[in-house]
Formats: structure tokens, sequence, C-alpha cells
């Protein structure tokens, strides 16, 4: 079973967060909403509720990555689970994809403007 969540980051950024398992069976929902989303401008893929992938996931994934920049838009992806990151380093997917633990080092990758610290002023004498 594959869950699909969608919502909105600062800074305009759509996050699809996909929960559960990534594979034949389920592909065709991730599939349909990285379709709906390919006109995103910036677009974080939270695979932190992945438990597993396999070769079907990970074609939708490159699937839709591809769309999204070909609409002119732009993505990076957030897991924090060493074995499936593992797993994107292995198979070349971190080449062509930022990868991030957290949605928001993800966002950070794709406009950094919005996430600036102000540190004016914490310098002392």
């Amino acid at each position: 079973m594959l869950q699909i969540h969608q919502d909105t980051h600062p800074g305009d950024i759509v996050v699809c967060r996909a929960i559960g398992e990534l594979d034949a069976f389920t592909v065709s929902h991730l599939r349909e909403a990285l379709a709906e989303l390919a006109v995103s401008p910036r677009l974080v893929i939270d695979l932190s509720g992945v438990t597993f992938v396999d070769s079907a996931g990970l074609g939708a994934l490159i699937g839709g990555i591809r769309r999204t920049r070909e609409m002119g838009g732009d993505v990076a992806v957030a897991c924090d689970r060493p074995v499936l990151i593992r797993l994107l380093r292995t198979t070349g997917f971190d080449r062509i994809v930022a990868l991030a633990e957290t949605v928001d080092e993800a966002a950070w990758v794709l406009d950094p403007r919005e996430k600036i610290p102000d540190i004016s002023g914490s310098f002392g004498p």
C-alpha cells in the first residue's frame, strides 16, 4: 500500500510525500501524483515514509523528475532512511537529483534565498 500526500512548504515549494511501499503494484499512484505536480516550479519528493522501493518505483521517480524538469521546474528528494539512501546512491539516482535528509534541506537546495538566516548583529565585540 502506498499513500501520497501533498502540501506546500514556505517559498511556494510543493512537497509530495510518499508513505508505504513503492513497487510495481503501487507505482501508478506515484506516477499519477507526479504527473499532476510536474507543473510545479519547485518540487520536493519526500521519501522518508517509504519502506521499500523496487525498480518500478525508481523508474516512476525518474520519470516524474524528468517531466517536472521538462516543464521548467526543479526537483529535490528528501529521505532520512539509510537503507533507501544507500539504494539511491548505489543506483546513481543521486547523480540526477539532489538528495537531502529533510524536507527543509531539500527546499533549501531548491531556493536557498528563502532560507538565509539573518545573522546581523549576532557577533559581539
